[in-house]
């Protein structure tokens, strides 16, 4: 039988919950221990977002955030409980999920059982929706009215603010089924990723969790399945409120701003630059341009050596581009920088070891990017940087544009810098991993 007429025949005969019979139920283990969060990874919120207190997790709702396991999960039962302050309140449990956060934004891309109250439309509601966001893939049980993969409730049993609400959770096999308050009311099919993280959102209000319990299967990864990003070991570099952790261009501190988890660069001059020293590290970095470019410029066209292009006159071959400018400072040194910028070349061009005269031909060659992989101007774009030693690598948009270059007599260690160069543009996911 296939899968969406067994799964349609399940859901009409009220059998979604046969399920948890995968897993035992007398193997439920705490996921939080009550005290503090151990086992938990804040992936991209501010020290303060999340806290542990009188048995609960409790989180002021700002930034938009996650709050992870530290471990992935496949095939399991998870059970807790929520309460919002607000009627108003929004929040989200992520099952299957990555262990970064999606492009340009602070959700992963995951499976998502809505934690909302006081929002009843045609196409989501505060009854336990269930939807895949950023990426993943879930046939619902139920079509829904707008064509969304988002199946909507049988039933309103969500409670008000100020009162504790029980979710069921039951992911196997990738399928999954909500219960809320004691009864089934959603649930989808055919999910991918079926293996990764499980998160708690923070989207705006406070919001409280407890008697969060999980029981679960350790097998090996089904080979069917799709599991998701297991990038561990980040952590936030910018808390995505403000800029603590970060020291600003005296004279010119208005010129940077926090906005919608972001930050915002006005292009009019002075660098960021952390508090945070780094010497060996892996940095990820969301950026891009906002509002107007420096104009029309003729720019060089670099060749893969690293050297410019010529005519047979000896003349410098240009292409006119839309001037627009930035970077990133490696270890407290513009020389070290990780250009930013609209040149042919492309970003990840390490400008000051390329048009270093004194530099051997192959280290010129090296930090000269191999592909053009920005996206167009507007949309976001992510850095993946590793420094090893003196060691780079870069990869741009999933494409490595520098591979183990060489940068000789790069300081062993200090901050990083968000460069100012003229131009508009805004950060954000902005996530390191020190090596020890």
């Amino acid at each position: 039988m296939p899968n969406a007429l067994l799964h349609a025949v399940l859901v009409s005969l009220g059998l979604s919950c046969a399920i948890s019979s995968a897993v035992a139920e007398d193997t439920f283990v705490d996921l939080f221990n009550g005290t503090d969060l151990s086992g938990w990874v804040n992936v991209n919120g501010a020290d303060d977002t999340w806290r542990a207190e009188d048995g609960m997790i409790r989180c002021t709702g700002k930034p938009t955030c996650l709050l992870r396991t530290d471990r992935m999960y496949e095939d399991f039962v998870l059970e807790l409980e929520w309460r919002h302050e607000s009627p108003k309140g929004n929040a989200g449990v992520f099952v299957w999920s990555d262990a970064l956060p999606h492009l340009g934004v602070p959700f992963s891309r995951a499976i998502e059982v809505q934690v909302m109250l006081g929002t009843e439309t045609a196409n989501y509601t505060s009854e336990g929706d269930i939807f895949s966001i950023w990426g993943a893939v879930m046939t619902p049980d139920r079509p829904h009215p707008g064509g969304w993969a988002r199946c909507l409730p049988s039933e309103a049993r969500t409670k008000g603010a100020g009162e504790w609400n029980h979710y069921r959770i039951e992911c196997i096999d990738g399928r999954i089924t909500l219960a809320v308050n004691g009864a089934v009311v959603s649930g989808g099919y055919d999910c991918n990723p079926r293996r990764g993280y499980i998160c708690l959102e923070a989207e705006g209000s406070p919001i409280d969790f407890r008697n969060i319990r999980i029981a679960h299967r350790d097998a090996q990864p089904s080979p069917w399945s799709d599991a998701a990003n297991d990038a561990t070991g980040f952590q936030p570099l910018f808390n995505g409120l403000d800029f603590s952790g970060w020291t600003l261009p005296a004279g010119r501190e208005g010129n940077w701003s926090v906005a919608q988890g972001r930050i915002v660069h006005n292009g009019k001059g002075g660098d960021l630059w952390s508090n945070q020293s780094l010497k060996d590290f892996d940095l990820i970095c969301d950026w891009r341009w906002v509002g107007d470019s420096q104009g029309p410029h003729d720019r060089p066209v670099i060749l893969p050596d690293g050297s410019i292009a010529r005519d047979e006159s000896g003349n410098q071959k240009t292409v006119r581009i839309e001037e627009r400018d930035s970077g990133i400072y490696l270890r407290g040194a513009s020389k070290s920088q990780v250009n930013i910028w609209c040149w042919p070349v492309g970003s990840g061009e390490v400008w000051g070891w390329r048009t270093d005269q004194s530099m051997p031909p192959e280290v010129r060659a090296g930090v000269t990017p191999r592909h053009a992989a920005d996206a167009e101007v507007g949309q976001w774009n992510r850095f993946f940087i590793r420094l090893r030693g003196d060691r780079l690598t870069v990869v741009l948009n999933g494409v490595t544009v520098i591979e183990n270059a060489h940068l000789p007599g790069i300081a062993s260690d200090g901050p990083i810098a968000l460069q100012s160069h003229g131009s508009g543009i805004e950060f954000t996911n902005v996530l390191v991993r020190p090596i020890p």
